[in-house]
């Protein structure tokens, strides 16, 4: 289908919750086909809707053996702890270290409506919260102390040559 400019940070759309999806229909399957799309060339492994300039509450992702498409998604258990490098497609792909649950269930609906729910732990637990973040107005490095988080931010705008 087709490759979407990514919205980079401070771009608004990425701190505002999105609205939920309502119509699951041939427009919302070509959306998430493009979603993927843009995944794959940018080598990641998710896309929330927010990245790619639209205030909805969707994302797709394909790790650690979980493809799925999640239309208005929560989380709705968590469980454990785990430390890990983390980017964004949405931040230039500069990794910090965020401390995640290690195991997460999301409750989502697919590309038709029908809701679902996921288990993951590890990596893939990682990503249905960093993606269910987007949807919800947050990044990854708003779970990071001030300090780093304003470190990253100014490495983030040295890659971009932004004063």
């Amino acid at each position: 289908m087709t490759v979407r400019k990514i919205t980079e940070y401070p771009e608004e759309v990425l701190g505002k919750v999105g609205k939920p999806v309502t119509a699951f229909d041939k427009e919302l399957a070509d959306l998430c086909s493009d979603m993927f799309d843009t995944m794959y060339d940018a080598e990641g492994v998710g896309l929330a809707a927010p990245q790619i300039g639209l205030n909805l509450r969707l994302f797709v992702m394909d790790c650690d053996g979980i493809k799925l498409i999640a239309a208005n998604p929560e989380i709705v258990h968590t469980e454990g702890e785990q430390s890990g490098s983390e980017g964004c497609l949405s931040v230039g792909k500069v990794p910090a270290v965020v401390i995640r649950p290690m195991k997460a269930r999301l409750k989502a609906q697919d590309e038709k409506g029908m809701w679902f729910e996921r288990d993951a732990e590890g990596y893939a637990a990682r990503a249905f919260m960093h993606e269910t973040d987007h949807c919800n107005g947050k990044l990854f490095i708003d779970h990071l102390p001030k300090l780093r988080r304003d470190m990253l931010v100014r490495k983030f705008k040295k890659e971009k040559n932004w004063k």
